[in-house]
């Protein structure tokens, strides 16, 4: 006959503690107390009047500078090579256009008209687009 191996008792795997009398569970199972309701938040997490602050982005995220460009600034973007999302800086774009500015320079060979697109750019990006 084949022999079995004994099987220990299974021991459980958390146990729960009952509060005393007098004691107060601790952690989230605690009831809170006082008036108010059943929130359970702080005493200063509701906001009284006024707008609330939602998870959107501000206005700035929006701009050519910012983190969501729209379509002429990533065009922009793309013609003075930096990163076509994510927040830039003027220094960042006048660092590119003066680096594409040497390159695309009609009195160093190259195209006037490239050039014209690449002051566009830097133009477009700082916001000085003069219509």
């Amino acid at each position: 006959m084949p022999q079995t191996a004994r099987q220990q008792p299974a021991a459980p795997l958390a146990t729960t503690r009952q509060p005393t009398t007098g004691q107060r569970p601790a952690g989230p199972e605690a009831e809170p107390r006082g008036f108010g309701g059943g929130s359970g938040g702080s005493r200063g997490s509701k906001r009284k009047g006024g707008a609330r602050r939602g998870p959107t982005l501000s206005k700035a995220d929006w701009g050519p500078l910012g983190k969501h460009p729209d379509l002429d600034a990533i065009v922009a973007r793309q013609r003075l090579q930096l990163p076509l999302s994510g927040r830039l800086t003027v220094a960042q774009v006048n660092q590119a256009w003066k680096r594409c500015a040497g390159e695309h320079h009609p009195d160093r060979g190259g195209e006037h008209d490239t050039m014209q697109l690449v002051n566009g750019a830097r133009d477009r990006l700082l916001g000085r687009d003069g219509d």
